[in-house]
């Protein structure tokens, strides 16, 4: 994006993005919060089990390269697949929802279209869409792979992975459970089958928000120590850079998990602050710098040209208006 904004737009765009990963990193430290407190039998304040959270989602993240990562996230995708696996199948099998009036009749209130309010209407479109458009967060990948040329089959492969997962369980997940979805989800399978889910989760999500903040962690490190000879070397200096990064970033996470405690609504700000303009805003105008004479071309470039403003102005609208 220098090559669009100069200097000053690319620092923008990079204090951007970090600041998204601090959003994902608190709404994941609220999300293993829930989970030590479903999975404890006391009244411990949630304060100190968020605080428990950063401190193993720091640790997992301060692992210094993603070839030492491989093995624990390959751990972290299958024990959170296990366990909504479970969740799904829970939900299936109860009379109603927990979040349901346990007497008397209700209604699911399922709906093919529904008809939200616009604020309730943006928080939960960008929910989803901040579930559902992590590539952006792929790239600094790129850089550790034996063979690069085999990112671009890697992406589509996990983007077709997620989403049928995404697809297949929510479809099964708002079918039984209706409006009375509980946020976290884990919530509405009762009492027992949300401890197992929890149980069975809780490697996935310290490990799934150890790479977030690891991801951050990496550029702030590098950009650090750049043309430093302690970017290789192990010297104090360099673990020192690298331990006190993975801290703040903790540290700031932690805070805007305390800040805003409603996981909702920290996706929500993730989604509208870093998927619309990662995934909608920046591609399309740097598709736009590049084929600039389109604009003036045949029709059939005009109208892949006006396509792409199209895009830019629907990410905008998505970014103001879900912020």
């Amino acid at each position: 994006m220098a090559l669009i904004w100069g200097k000053w737009g690319r620092e923008l765009i990079i204090v951007q993005l970090i600041l998204v990963q601090i959003l994902i990193c608190a709404a994941g430290i609220v999300s293993t919060g829930t989970a030590f407190n479903a999975l404890s039998n006391h009244g411990t304040c949630t304060v100190y089990f968020n605080l428990a959270s950063t401190t193993l989602v720091t640790i997992c993240s301060s692992v210094r390269t993603f070839s030492r990562l491989g093995f624990i996230t390959w751990f972290g995708f299958t024990s959170l697949f296990v366990a909504i696996f479970i969740f799904t199948v829970a939900v299936s099998q109860q009379d109603r929802p927990a979040a349901a009036p346990q007497t008397g009749p209700f209604d699911l209130g399922v709906v093919a279209v529904a008809y939200p309010g616009f604020t309730l209407g943006m928080i939960m479109t960008m929910n989803l869409f901040a579930c559902t458009s992590g590539p952006f967060m792929y790239l600094p990948v790129i850089a550790e792979m034996k063979n690069p040329r085999e990112f671009k089959k890697a992406t589509i492969w996990a983007g077709v992975i997620v989403g049928i997962i995404y697809f297949t369980f929510s479809t099964v997940i708002y079918g039984y459970c209706g409006i009375w979805i509980s946020s976290p989800a884990f919530g509405s399978a009762g009492p027992l089958f949300k401890k197992i889910s929890y149980g069975f989760a809780f490697p996935g999500l310290v490990i799934g928000v150890g790479l977030y903040q690891h991801i951050a962690a990496k550029y702030l490190f590098v950009r650090i120590l750049r043309n430093s000879k302690h970017l290789q070397a192990n010297t104090i200096i360099h673990w020192g850079t690298w331990i006190g990064v993975n801290a703040l970033l903790g540290t700031l996470a932690f805070i805007v998990a305390e800040a805003v405690p409603i996981l909702n609504y920290l996706l929500g700000l993730a989604g509208s602050l870093g998927s619309a303009p990662f995934n909608l805003i920046y591609p399309m105008n740097l598709w736009l710098w590049d084929k600039k004479t389109y604009r003036t071309g045949t029709w059939k470039q005009q109208a892949y040209y006006a396509f792409n403003v199209f895009v830019v102005l629907i990410g905008t609208f998505l970014m103001v208006s879900g912020t």
